[in-house]
């Protein structure tokens, strides 16, 4: 049973000026490619192919309107750091981003996925500085968890977490066996009660 009975897609975006009315509360989730955006995004919603995923990094290509509940939205930023993608579309995808986190005002927080096991990668580190010159707050989701030990996962994590120092907070997630899913759950709801 979804925790969001009246979560739907609303629509994609391909330029600014297709994006949903600027009011309310919404939440972004942004990450590399393959880090499992759509599988979390899942998880947290508690809704099978709600957000649609492929087993080909790189298929999120536009910026995508999802309705939680009056007001509330989460969005699902293009994927990036994907090599077999077009330069041209690599730009506008990176203008389309900037666009997007420059206009909103309704942004209330971003979610930064980010495997486990690759840790920050520079893009995600362009991502974090972006949201910190507009002032968002950020919440890592270390993806894929299931995939290290206990004690590896454990590692990540505070190794990320030193990393990040205060400029975001993080926790382990695993999409396949739902771990940390509350958590993630409680963090979004945060975001998107927070004010403007």
């Amino acid at each position: 049973m979804s925790l969001y009975p009246e979560a739907r897609f609303i629509k994609s975006a391909n330029a600014p000026s297709q994006f949903v009315e600027d009011a309310g509360a919404e939440v972004a989730f942004a990450g590399r490619s393959n880090a499992g955006k759509s599988s979390a995004i899942n998880v947290i919603v508690n809704r099978r192919q709600f957000a649609r995923t492929s087993k080909t990094p790189g298929r999120t290509r536009l910026v995508n309107f999802f309705h939680l509940e009056d007001g509330k939205r989460l969005v699902d930023l293009p994927g990036y750091g994907f090599a077999k993608v077009a330069g041209k579309m690599r730009n506008h995808w990176a203008d389309l981003m900037a666009d997007y986190f420059e206009m909103r005002q309704s942004l209330r927080g971003m979610f930064l996925i980010v495997d486990i096991r690759r840790r920050l990668t520079d893009f995600d580190r362009q991502m974090l500085g972006f949201a910190d010159s507009v002032g968002l707050p950020v919440h890592v989701l270390l993806t894929k968890a299931d995939k290290l030990k206990r004690g590896q996962a454990a590692t990540a994590l505070l190794e990320v977490r030193r990393d990040l120092g205060d400029v975001a907070t993080v926790q382990q997630f695993s999409a396949l066996n739902r771990s940390g899913e509350d958590e993630a759950r409680a963090r979004l709801d945060e975001f998107l009660a927070a004010e403007a």
